[in-house]
C-alpha cells in the first residue's frame, strides 16, 4: 500500500504534493502514483487530512477539496479497488464512491470519530481497514492505565488492542461489514516501548482470524530511538517491516514502495 498525501503538513516531508499555490500539486501527484505502480504497489492510501500526532482536522469540504483532484489521477491510472481513502468522515466516504465506485476505506478510528461511518460502509459493501487509536491527534495519550499482563503473558498494550478489536469483529458484524482488515494502529496513543511490545507480540493478532496492516514507515517509533530524522529512516523502516512480515502481517503501508517490495521479495525466497 503505497502512501499518497495530499497534505502540506504530513510528518515525513517527503511524502507532501503540495504546490506553493497552496493546492494539490496535480503534476507530483500523478508522478508520485504512476512511479508507486511501476515500483510494486497494489493499492494507492489517498489521504487528505493530516492525523499525525499533534495537528488538527481540516474541515471536510477542505479535505473533499484537495481529495478530489488526487481521486481523478488515480482513477486514471487504476480499477478503483485498487485506491484507498484515509478518511475518518461518512460524508467524505459517500462522495468518493459516488465519483469512482467501490474502493477501500482506511480509517484511522475504526468508526469512532463519525457514527455513520460503519453503517454506510455496510451499505455500500465496501472493503474496510479499521486501525486502533485513542483520542484525536492533539489529544492522544499513551495507553499508561493498563498495568497488568494479560493471558499467555502477552503486554497490557497487546491484550487492550486485542480486546479492541474483538469488539469491533462484533460492530462490523452488525453493520455487514464482511471484508475488512485490521490496523494495530503503530504510532496512535502509544509509547515508543509499547509500539514495540505491540511489535514483538503482532502474531498474536493471526487469532482474530484477519488480514493484518501494519503502517510503520518512517514513524517516530523508528527515528526518535535512533536520534535521526523520518528522512534518514529510510532503512530502519524496512528492518521492521520485515519484521512485520515474519509476525504475519498482510499488508505494509508504506512510503517507499521499490524498498518495501524489494524486503517482501527477499521475505518471500526466505520463507520458500
Amino acid at each position: 500500500m503505497g502512501i499518497i498525501n495530499v497534505t502540506p503538513d504530513s510528518f515525513y516531508s517527503g511524502s507532501r504534493s503540495f504546490g506553493p499555490d497552496g493546492k494539490p500539486d496535480k503534476k507530483l501527484l500523478g508522478a508520485r502514483m504512476q512511479r508507486a505502480f511501476e515500483e510494486g504497489a497494489d493499492i494507492l492510501d489517498i489521504g487528505a487530512c493530516s492525523t499525525r500526532p499533534g495537528s488538527q482536522y481540516v474541515s471536510a469540504e477542505e479535505e473533499w477539496s484537495r481529495l478530489l483532484p488526487a481521486l481523478r489521477i488515480a482513477a486514471g491510472l487504476t480499477s478503483s479497488r485498487s485506491i484507498s481513502v484515509d478518511t475518518f468522515r461518512a460524508s467524505i466516504v459517500r462522495r468518493v464512491y459516488d465519483e469512482i465506485g467501490p474502493f477501500i476505506v482506511n480509517d484511522i478510528s475504526a468508526g469512532e470519530e463519525d457514527s455513520a461511518m460503519l453503517p454506510l460502509v455496510g451499505r455500500l459493501g465496501l472493503s474496510y481497514v479499521a486501525m486502533h487509536k485513542r483520542g484525536t491527534p492533539d489529544t492522544m495519550q499513551s495507553m499508561t492505565e493498563y498495568e497488568r499482563r494479560g493471558p499467555h503473558g502477552l503486554s497490557p498494550v497487546t491484550n487492550a488492542v486485542l480486546e479492541y478489536f474483538r469488539e469491533f469483529s462484533k460492530k462490523a458484524e452488525k453493520n455487514d461489514i464482511r471484508d475488512w482488515i485490521l490496523d494495530p494502529g503503530f504510532g496512535f496513543a502509544k509509547t515508543v516501548e509499547q509500539n514495540y511490545q505491540l511489535m514483538a507480540e503482532l502474531s498474536s493478532f493471526r487469532a482474530l482470524g484477519r488480514p493484518i496492516l501494519v503502517g510503520i514507515s518512517r514513524k517516530s517509533m523508528i527515528y526518535k530511538p535512533l536520534g535521526i530524522t523520518p528522512e534518514e529512516s529510510l532503512t530502519p523502516t524496512q528492518v521492521l517491516n520485515f519484521a512485520a512480515l515474519e509476525a504475519g502481517a498482510s499488508v505494509l503501508r508504506v512510503h517507499d514502495v521499490a524498498q518495501a517490495k524489494q524486503t517482501l521479495t527477499l521475505f518471500c525466497l526466505l520463507r520458500g
